[in-house]
């Protein structure tokens, strides 16, 4: 979108920019795979990972670099809630109005497996207000991915 809202004059630069631009597991797997990031810098304990991806990231991009990246270490299983919306929306779900709502939606696919999860799994979100959204329906606590990497590395 950058590209339209500049200047004519800075269109082009626009452009170029956008080619660099990354969304932070894109670039993480990029690193991965090239051999900058390895997996023996990650713990060998084993992770269950439930990743609720983003409606944003869906929609101009791909949760496949997520997956890839939360799979990465030796013993991380990285797992995809078939969820959709976590009924948020952005601020939807902080309005008042819209409250009861969002938490409908929420309750359709994604609450009940967060609640059924085990003991020892990880909840996994990029998007601060599914984060929110999670603990607000659930009452518990989801992790940004590059959360999990850091708190994983050995």
């Amino acid at each position: 979108e950058f590209p339209d809202l500049v200047g004519a004059d800075l269109k082009a630069s626009a452009l170029r920019l956008g080619k660099n631009t990354l969304m932070m597991d894109e670039f993480l797997e990029r690193e991965m795979r090239s051999g900058k990031i390895s997996r023996e810098q990650f713990t060998d304990r084993e992770n269950n990972i439930l990743l609720h991806g983003h409606c944003q990231q869906r929609a101009v991009a791909s949760i496949a670099p997520t997956l890839f990246v939360l799979n990465y270490p030796k013993n991380f299983t990285c797992t995809e809630i078939p969820s959709g919306c976590c009924g948020m929306a952005g601020s939807f779900g902080f309005e008042k109005e819209h409250f009861e709502l969002s938490m409908k939606v929420g309750e359709m696919v994604l609450f009940p497996w967060v609640r059924n999860a085990g003991e020892n799994d990880l909840i996994c979100a990029s998007g601060t207000s599914c984060r929110h959204q999670i603990l607000d329906g659930t009452g518990k606590k989801a992790f940004h991915p590059v959360e999990i990497l850091f708190d994983s590395l050995s």
